[in-house]
């Protein structure tokens, strides 16, 4: 079957779902969009994960295009807080010199579960992912300061680092090394100055996986949050068996009118295991456009040049994603994406078209 058709196929998918279907992992636009930090929407004070009874409400009564009758906050009980995410497309692949694909996929079931020990002070968390494979995201106790001006945190979690983009694959998530596949082990202490927020991490440097040695990763991220933009910097070294790796980096965001912008750039230098000195350079650009509620066109563009040294070995990513919110608890993603890699390498020039169906409670 031809590309046009695979993707005329998904434009119909897309129609019916939207018509028939009855909000939404961190997205972090919404943070810049509404002037306020991850952590007044989510649990982890560094975005993702389980949504706090203002992420419920944002995604229930201001994002859907339909409000809901009735409000859900997560609370099963006195001390419960359960959510989730289901995430589940259809995918059709265009590669150079290969057979077209098309084909469906789960892209992830998840389960928060959330036990508030003392109000406001002391939880414990659980993200644990059943499909497609069973994985647990994160799983850490938090002890919060009075008046929620600090914390601790210990055990498995996504690092501080960037912004928390919906989409792993983005060169600055996949290049760097640091998204929500690759939590690790290890405690993460965090500040909050007024608009100013501090985060300080020290783990294993392993994605989770056992230690290897005696090195650790130390992870530092800053930012400033304000109605209008936020402003940010990170820092990551990685002092791993054998190899070392730097990351050094900035973002900010910002309104114009109906659009939210976000931006990121991130450097890196390799020692060790890959040609001692190794440099690499990422970016990403993107715009949200809120055209109504409900109703939102993301375009966005990504950059990556793996080595330095070498000419000519730049990749490049354009995407076009339009997302829908019909109902609460429901979001409709449609889009398509270019790739453009080395001409020898087809994998790198591939163009795709998705529909996604995410649920969540």
């Amino acid at each position: 079957m031809s590309t046009s058709k695979h993707i005329a196929i998904l434009l119909v998918l897309g129609a019916l779902m939207a018509l028939g279907s009855p909000l939404v992992q961190a997205e972090p636009y919404f943070s810049v969009m509404s002037g306020q930090k991850c952590m007044v929407c989510h649990s982890n004070q560094t975005g993702g994960g389980a949504r706090t009874a203002v992420g419920d409400a944002f995604g229930q009564m201001t994002l859907s295009a339909k409000p809901s009758a009735k409000f859900w906050d997560g609370t099963v009980m006195e001390y419960l807080s359960i959510g989730g995410n289901l995430r589940a497309s259809a995918t059709a692949t265009d590669t150079p010199n290969q057979p077209n694909g098309f084909e469906f996929d789960l892209d992830e079931a998840r389960l928060f579960i959330e036990v508030p020990l003392l109000a406001n002070r002391v939880s414990f968390y659980l993200d644990q992912q059943f499909a497609p494979s069973t994985n647990n995201r994160e799983a850490f106790a938090l002890f919060k300061f009075p008046n929620q001006s600090a914390y601790i945190k210990a055990g498995k979690f996504y690092l501080p680092h960037g912004w928390r983009l919906e989409d792993d694959t983005e060169f600055v998530r996949q290049a760097t090394g640091i998204n929500m596949e690759n939590p690790d082990n290890g405690v993460e202490a965090g500040i909050e100055m007024g608009r100013t927020s501090l985060r300080f991490a020290i783990t294993n440097g392993t994605a989770g996986g056992g230690e290897v040695d005696t090195g650790k990763q130390f992870s530092l991220r800053g930012a400033m949050v304000f109605s209008q933009w936020q402003l940010g910097a990170n820092a990551n070294f990685n002092d791993a068996k054998n190899a070392q790796r730097t990351v050094l980096g900035g973002f900010a965001g910002f309104k114009t009118g109906p659009i939210t912008w976000l931006g990121e750039v991130d450097y890196i230098e390799d020692d060790g295991l890959f040609p001692p000195g190794r440099k690499q350079l990422t970016s990403f650009v993107e715009a949200n456009w809120l055209i109504r509620h409900g109703h939102i066109l993301k375009v966005s563009y990504g950059y990556f040049d793996p080595d330095d040294d070498l000419d000519n070995d730049e990749r490049n990513r354009y995407s076009l994603v339009y997302e829908y919110f019909p109902l609460a608890f429901t979001q409709l993603r449609i889009g398509i994406r270019s790739s453009e890699g080395i001409p020898q390498n087809d994998s790198q020039n591939a163009d795709t078209a998705f529909i996604q169906l995410h649920a969540y409670f």
